[in-house]
Protein backbone atom coordinates (compact mmCIF):
# COMPACT_ATOMS: atom_id res chain seq x y z
CA UNK A 1 0.00 0.00 0.00
CA UNK A 2 1.39 3.40 -0.79
CA UNK A 3 0.34 7.06 -0.48
CA UNK A 4 -1.66 8.84 -3.20
CA UNK A 5 0.31 10.43 -6.06
CA UNK A 6 -0.19 14.22 -4.69
CA UNK A 7 0.43 13.02 -1.05
CA UNK A 8 3.47 11.46 -1.85
CA UNK A 9 4.87 14.94 -4.08
CA UNK A 10 4.06 16.85 -1.18
CA UNK A 11 6.25 14.42 1.20
CA UNK A 12 9.18 14.53 -1.48
CA UNK A 13 8.92 17.95 -1.84
CA UNK A 14 9.00 19.12 1.63
CA UNK A 15 12.16 19.76 3.43
CA UNK A 16 10.75 18.57 6.90
CA UNK A 17 7.70 17.48 8.19
CA UNK A 18 6.22 16.24 11.77
CA UNK A 19 5.83 12.68 12.55
CA UNK A 20 2.84 12.22 15.45
CA UNK A 21 3.89 9.20 17.43
CA UNK A 22 2.28 7.70 20.94
CA UNK A 23 4.27 5.25 23.12
CA UNK A 24 1.10 2.36 24.59
CA UNK A 25 -0.60 4.12 27.22
CA UNK A 26 1.46 7.34 26.87
CA UNK A 27 0.69 11.13 25.33
CA UNK A 28 0.75 12.11 21.38
CA UNK A 29 3.97 13.47 20.53
CA UNK A 30 5.54 15.16 17.43
CA UNK A 31 9.09 15.59 16.41
CA UNK A 32 10.35 17.32 13.20
CA UNK A 33 11.68 15.21 10.75
CA UNK A 34 13.26 14.39 7.07
CA UNK A 35 11.09 12.41 4.66
CA UNK A 36 12.29 11.16 2.38
CA UNK A 37 9.91 9.31 -1.38
CA UNK A 38 11.46 6.70 -3.10
CA UNK A 39 9.33 4.70 -6.01
CA UNK A 40 5.70 4.80 -4.35
CA UNK A 41 7.36 4.47 -0.64
CA UNK A 42 7.81 7.59 2.21
CA UNK A 43 10.68 6.91 4.68
CA UNK A 44 12.20 8.13 7.73
CA UNK A 45 15.41 7.80 9.76
CA UNK A 46 16.29 8.74 12.95
CA UNK A 47 19.19 10.72 12.76
CA UNK A 48 19.81 9.97 16.62
CA UNK A 49 19.47 6.24 16.06
CA UNK A 50 17.81 3.79 18.42
CA UNK A 51 18.08 6.54 20.83
CA UNK A 52 15.34 8.66 19.09
CA UNK A 53 12.16 8.85 21.14
CA UNK A 54 9.64 9.15 17.90
CA UNK A 55 11.67 5.84 16.57
CA UNK A 56 11.25 3.93 20.09
CA UNK A 57 7.27 4.89 19.87
CA UNK A 58 6.72 3.99 16.21
CA UNK A 59 8.34 0.56 17.43
CA UNK A 60 6.24 -0.01 20.45
CA UNK A 61 3.07 1.67 18.53
CA UNK A 62 3.60 1.53 14.70
CA UNK A 63 0.19 4.09 14.04
CA UNK A 64 1.26 7.50 13.75
CA UNK A 65 0.68 10.49 11.40
CA UNK A 66 2.91 12.98 9.32
CA UNK A 67 1.76 16.38 9.41
CA UNK A 68 2.88 18.10 6.04
CA UNK A 69 1.61 21.65 5.04
CA UNK A 70 -1.57 21.63 7.08
CA UNK A 71 -2.27 17.85 6.27
CA UNK A 72 -2.31 14.97 8.46
CA UNK A 73 -1.59 11.67 7.05
CA UNK A 74 -1.83 8.60 9.19
CA UNK A 75 0.23 6.47 8.71
CA UNK A 76 1.83 2.73 10.03
CA UNK A 77 5.26 2.41 9.91
CA UNK A 78 7.01 -0.91 8.63
CA UNK A 79 11.07 -1.51 9.36
CA UNK A 80 12.80 -1.21 6.21
CA UNK A 81 16.19 -1.84 7.37
CA UNK A 82 17.51 -4.69 5.22
CA UNK A 83 20.53 -3.78 3.09
CA UNK A 84 18.70 -2.63 -0.38
CA UNK A 85 16.08 -0.57 1.89
CA UNK A 86 18.82 1.10 3.68
CA UNK A 87 21.33 1.78 0.20
CA UNK A 88 17.91 3.46 -1.57
CA UNK A 89 17.07 5.47 1.57
CA UNK A 90 20.56 6.22 1.81
CA UNK A 91 20.81 7.77 -1.89
CA UNK A 92 16.96 9.23 -1.18
CA UNK A 93 19.05 11.41 1.42
CA UNK A 94 22.10 12.27 -0.58
CA UNK A 95 20.00 13.34 -3.36
CA UNK A 96 16.92 15.66 -1.47
CA UNK A 97 19.60 17.18 1.15
CA UNK A 98 22.58 17.36 -0.39
CA UNK A 99 24.66 20.07 1.03
CA UNK A 100 22.36 20.62 4.06
CA UNK A 101 23.95 20.34 7.75
CA UNK A 102 23.01 16.88 9.47
CA UNK A 103 23.11 15.17 6.14
CA UNK A 104 26.23 13.39 7.24
CA UNK A 105 24.77 12.65 10.65
CA UNK A 106 21.93 10.47 8.28
CA UNK A 107 24.01 8.69 6.74
CA UNK A 108 26.37 7.12 9.68
CA UNK A 109 25.95 3.10 9.92
CA UNK A 110 23.97 3.22 13.97
CA UNK A 111 21.38 4.88 11.93
CA UNK A 112 20.66 2.36 9.54
CA UNK A 113 18.64 -0.05 11.75
CA UNK A 114 16.28 2.69 12.36
CA UNK A 115 14.85 2.99 8.97
CA UNK A 116 11.25 2.64 8.04
CA UNK A 117 8.79 2.85 5.60
CA UNK A 118 5.69 4.56 5.98
CA UNK A 119 2.59 3.26 4.74
CA UNK A 120 -0.88 4.79 4.84
CA UNK A 121 -3.61 3.49 7.04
Amino acid sequence: MSFKPDELALLDQAGEVDIETQAPGGPVHRATIWIVVDGDSAYVRSVRGPAGRWYRELLANPAGAVHVEGRRLPATAVRASDPDSVERVSAALRRKYKGVTGLTSMLKPETFETTLRLEPT
